[in-house]
């Protein structure tokens, strides 16, 4: 009996925790989640449907983040955090396969997105009566899990019930203001309490759902020519489009990343706590969102390459699909230059430019080719990568710094 009481508490984690099989296992049904959110934007491409896929995107980073701060400081692989993150996979897996339809609720069966915001309710619950028992004799912890309960989990799941009672721009606007809620409430409830034991740990499990982000806008590409012939044209956009998403790999694992890992492992208590949430929990979810905005222009020109049934070579994108393709490369940069600046004081120029350029160079990409845009963009981001490199370089090695 003793034995088992043992196996089944919870474990604190060391400075020297690193990522468990198990979290790699909980991040399997996000990777189904990311790629049902790109194709909630595919299947009916409009301005209203992407802020809707982003609000059900930033609801779902929501639920993966309260579990990547919760096994910084209780192992994963413990056996009483473990059954908790079977459990919240078995309720993601159910959000996941209601994101399609969130917004349009077929006919027959269960009510989706009453379904999705019972699940999303349970998510949030489930992790804070598990922070509760990691450390039941923290007073601080459990006065800070009362404010979070009352300011940032009750009033938007009240939102979000009400909203799913409504369809079109009424349903869209509450759970927007849901989400608003939600977020400012970590600001009101602050930072005491919440502690982050093992920055690297910290640091790898945001790299890694950054990672199947961009894993997600590659399997998008594979999507959007399934079912045609290879062609030459094909194989050059998939090249292109691999380019693009290396090039916002270098700029994160070589150039962010490291900076914002020593960042936190410099800082410490309540100085910490909040360094995590404003680089990580929120400057880290425009990366993710702009992956996701990429992946779907990247997927909708693979199809127009490879269906020359319907389209030709020429053929440009078209309304919002267009803006996605540069927009999302824009939401990124946007989120990379806030996170250099909030690690390390620096004015990222180069980034900011970048990333305002591209938001704003959506009309343009309805001018060209949509093979020839996705190019472009590339070689493009390509060389802004290598220039706010090269800077970086500079000012790491200037004489006196």
């Amino acid at each position: 009996m003793a034995w088992g009481r043992e196996r089944a508490r919870m474990v604190a984690t060391g400075d020297d925790h690193r990522v468990t099989p198990a979290e790699l296992f909980f991040d399997l049904v996000f990777v189904y989640a990311i790629t049902q959110v790109t194709a909630l934007m595919a299947a009916a491409p409009s301005p209203v449907r992407v802020v809707g896929a982003m609000v059900v995107l930033a609801l779902l980073w929501w639920c993966w983040c309260c579990f990547a701060w919760l096994g910084n400081v209780v192992r994963a692989d413990s056996g009483a955090l473990f059954a908790v993150l079977v459990t919240v996979m078995t309720v993601v897996l159910i959000v996941s396969l209601a994101v399609r339809q969130v917004f349009a609720d077929a006919p027959g069966g269960l009510s989706v997105p009453l379904l999705f915001v019972l699940c999303y309710g349970a998510v949030r619950v489930l992790h804070l009566v598990a922070y509760r028992l990691s450390s039941p004799g923290d007073a601080v912890l459990r006065a800070t899990l009362r404010r979070t309960a009352l300011a940032s989990v009750l009033p938007p799941l009240v939102l979000l019930l009400i909203g799913s009672a409504y369809s079109g721009t009424v349903q869209l606007a509450l759970w927007l203001g849901a989400v608003v809620v939600d977020y400012g409430g970590i600001y009101v409830t602050g930072s005491s309490g919440w502690r982050v034991n093992a920055p690297a740990h910290f640091a790898e499990r945001h790299g890694l759902i950054v990672m199947i982000a961009l894993g997600e806008s590659i399997i998008a590409m594979g999507t959007g020519v399934s079912g045609f012939p290879l062609t030459a044209a094909v194989l050059g956009a998939a090249a292109a489009g691999l380019l693009l998403a290396a090039a916002l790999w270098r700029l994160y694992f070589r150039q962010l990343g490291e900076a914002a890992e020593h960042g936190l492992r410099r800082l410490g208590g309540d100085e910490r706590t909040r360094f995590a949430r404003d680089v990580y929990t929120f400057l880290h979810l425009p990366l993710v969102a702009g992956v996701v905005l990429c992946a779907l222009g990247m997927k909708k020109v693979l199809q127009q390459v490879a269906d020359t049934g319907h389209y030709g070579l020429a053929e440009p994108l078209h309304g919002v699909v267009a803006w996605s393709l540069t927009g999302g490369v824009g939401v990124f940069l946007l989120g990379a230059a806030a996170i250099v600046l909030r690690t390390t004081g620096r004015r990222p120029t180069a980034l900011a430019v970048g990333g305002v350029c591209c938001v704003a160079a959506g009309p343009l990409v309805g001018l060209v080719p949509a093979l020839v845009a996705l190019v472009l963009l590339a070689c493009v981001l390509t060389l802004l990568v290598g220039l706010h490199g090269r800077r970086v370089s500079t000012v790491v090695t200037a004489p006196g710094t």
